[in-house]
């Protein structure tokens, strides 16, 4: 989940626990200053706890984040260092951060809570259900009984009746239930707060009950500026669940954020986390709206950081075709960019005009010490979650674009390993972010060779295994092995000759690396390739051996004299025979193609090419045989029952044809990857026609 705390724009940390499932065991993050942390409120029901869990588990918040998995080690500490004092200040370095809203909270009335047991049985209990369903008539007899029961607290955490109905499923029944209650509440009713200093449009923004809201802000404006005990207002908490109605009608109803509780830091807020929920045009008019936001160094980073795990935000809206047809006779440009683009590039031509050292802090992040012993003596500083570098592990090519166009020096920016985003890419194996090293000239010369700690130059990065989340979507271990050598054949011809037998700290080559690495894989891939093979050639066995006997047997029979069919000059025995010629060439060639295939020596270079073009060959003549010799089984119907009971040879060929498709459905992944494998692999890194960093 993302993190809901709600500083995490204006440099407010973030205290990671052991627990947290982004560190390893024996990890702890304690930060050099403790600062104030506003925390989100608290919701009905199981609210708090998926706030909580939220806020444990934010990947990526510049103000503090979490130290990637990849990038840590057992046992280490993880301590924070704030290169700079951001609001909210720390106590003892500068003065506390100004109130924003009211001083006191609207506290409900706390009769009900404080009295009996048996009397909140009577009375809370069933006001609660019948917020929840909607029932109106069981509410106002109780309220009759009790007026003021309107205004008190029916939870332990001090909510009221109406806290309950807005945060509640949002049906005909309770939408009605709210506008009978608002009714008979006074204005400053609606401002009671729970605990948490949440008030009933704060449930209703988080649960995106908007006709709910409406009812309320209707009757009393106010209630979208009051903000809870940690300064969060109903706007934020609307766009941390994401709740786009939400979010763009409070927004509109506060005025574009200009009331007199909001500030920066609340509005920065609500920016990161309509971003990171992917509600870009909202945060486009805030930009709009808000320019000076851009000027915040800890919520750039933040937002910048949020977009560059977006890649999927980042692709180009398709026009419709019919209006793009009639476009282009026009020679009109109907290129639209996505909302998320249009979003970056506003705020990187911001930052590009920033000084060198204010650029590098917003895409490198807050400086983290990693203390590597157990004793704690010994530490290095590390940027774990540099913009950068994050782009590339999720394959963000449109933003590293962006970045690069007003940037151009940001392909010589290295991570704490001394990687480059080329070294990075080629690790994870983000194909279109490597082939940007075709548009960047002989600098590709310079950069490839380049070594990291641990004396890795960028080929001995692609002789690794890459991880499996990879490639976990190609259907077959022996086209995973096929996709690893690619790579490796690729990335050797990329890097200057004289770096190709270079070795490592560990004194390997790319290639001792890459054998060593790959053992498993190959391993797997030919066991693979001899389950897959022997399993097909058993049918391809069986249909040869069924066609081959239907040949010597046409139906009609022949004549006993002269040996010829009596039906030969029906057109369905010709079918027949073609078909089931056909069935019993194409068997037996997959049976053949499946033989030579278990009889491999399953060496490295045999999966680039050989294997998979005899797999693709083995399954596609099996899948014709399949196909003829059900055509030649339909044929024979219609032979023997051409004159009469037409209408029984055509329900069985229908009903022949099931089983072809059926086989067609089961095995589309199979065969369109084995396909691919053979005759569209070599095409992976073919270089586009159309430039794409500069053009």
């Amino acid at each position: 989940m993302k993190n809901t705390d709600a500083g995490s724009g204006s440099g407010i940390p973030l205290i990671p626990i052991n627990h947290n499932h982004h560190h390893q065991p024996n990890h702890t993050t304690v930060p050099i200053a403790s600062l104030p942390e506003p925390l989100p409120p608290t919701l009905p029901a199981s609210g708090s706890d998926i706030l909580e869990a939220e806020k444990m588990n934010h990947p990526s918040t510049s103000s503090a984040h979490a130290i990637p998995v990849n990038q840590q080690q057992p046992h280490d500490t993880i301590v924070q260092i704030h290169q700079q004092p951001m609001p909210p200040p720390a106590p003892q370095v500068m003065p506390p951060a100004p109130q924003v809203g009211p001083s006191q909270r609207n506290q409900p009335s706390l009769d009900i809570l404080q009295g009996s047991r048996e009397e909140y049985v009577k009375i809370a209990v069933p006001l609660y259900e019948a917020a929840m369903k909607g029932d109106w008539k069981a509410a106002k007899i109780i309220i009759d009984k009790h007026p003021n029961v309107i205004r008190s607290a029916i939870t332990e955490n001090e909510e009221t009746l109406l806290h309950i109905a807005a945060s509640a499923e949002s049906t005909t029944a309770v939408k009605e239930f709210v506008i009978n209650l608002v009714n008979m509440m006074d204005k400053k009713d609606l401002e009671l707060q729970n605990k948490s200093w949440d008030t009933a449009l704060s449930s209703a923004a988080a649960a995106g009950n908007l006709e709910t809201a409406k009812t309320m802000v209707k009757k009393n404006q106010a209630l979208t500026e009051i903000p809870n005990n940690q300064r969060v207002m109903p706007l934020y908490m609307a766009a941390l669940f994401a709740k786009r109605e939400m979010v763009t009608y409070l927004y509109e109803i506060s005025k574009n954020m200009s009331g007199d509780f909001w500030s920066d830091d609340n509005r920065g807020w609500v920016l990161q986390k309509c971003v990171e929920a992917d509600m870009f045009d909202v945060a486009l008019k805030i930009l709009n709206d808000r320019t000076d936001l851009i000027l915040k160094k800890g919520l750039l980073t933040d937002v910048l950081l949020a977009l560059a795990q977006k890649p999927n935000a980042f692709e180009r809206k398709k026009p419709n075709t019919i209006f793009t047809y009639i476009k282009s006779i026009f020679a009109v440009s109907i290129k639209k960019e996505s909302e998320a683009l249009q979003l970056l590039k506003i705020i990187w031509a911001k930052v590009a005009i920033m000084p060198k050292t204010v650029i590098d802090d917003i895409i490198r992040g807050q400086l983290v010490k990693i203390y590597t012993d157990k004793e704690k003596r010994t530490a290095k500083a590390v940027y774990p979650s540099r913009v950068l570098f994050v782009a590339t592990k999720m394959g963000n090519t449109r933003f590293i674009i962006e970045l690069i166009r007003l940037y151009p020096d940001i392909i010589w920016k290295k991570d704490d390993k001394e990687k480059t985003i080329f070294h990075l890419a080629v690790k994870r194996r983000q194909v279109e972010i490597y082939k940007l090293l075709h548009e960047i000239g002989a600098m590709k010369d310079l950069i490839t060779p380049m070594k990291d700690v641990y004396g890795n130059n960028m080929l001995h990065m692609v002789a690794k295994s890459v991880k499996q989340q990879r490639i976990q979507n190609v259907s077959g271990v022996a086209f995973q092995m096929q996709s690893e050598l690619l790579w490796f054949q690729e990335v050797g011809k990329m890097i200057p000759p004289n770096y190709r037998q270079r070795k490592n700290n560990d004194g390997k080559t790319p290639q001792d690396l890459f054998t060593k690495m790959h053992e498993k894989l190959l391993k797997d891939g030919g066991n693979w390739m001899k389950h897959t093979a022997s399993q097909c050639m058993v049918v391809a066995t069986l249909i040869a051996t069924i066609v081959f006997a239907a040949a010597f047997t046409l139906p009609g029979g022949y004549d006993q004299d002269t040996g010829i069919p009596f039906f030969r000059r029906e057109a369905s025995l010709i079918i027949f025979v073609i078909s089931d010629a056909i069935s019993l060439i194409c068997s037996t060639t997959s049976v053949l193609m499946f033989l030579s295939i278990l009889t491999s020596r399953y060496a490295e270079r045999d999966f680039l090419e050989a294997l998979p073009r005899k797999l693709v060959n083995g399954i596609t003549t099996l899948f014709l045989s399949i196909v003829t010799m059900m055509i030649a089984f339909s044929a024979s119907f219609f032979v023997l029952y051409h004159k009469k009971l037409k209408w029984m040879p055509i329900t069985i060929t229908a009903l022949a044809s099931v089983p072809v498709v059926f086989y067609v459905f089961l095995q589309q992944d199979l065969f369109r990857d084995v396909v691919k494998a053979a005759y569209q692999s070599k095409h992976l890194f073919k270089r586009n026609n159309k430039r794409t960093l500069y053009y």
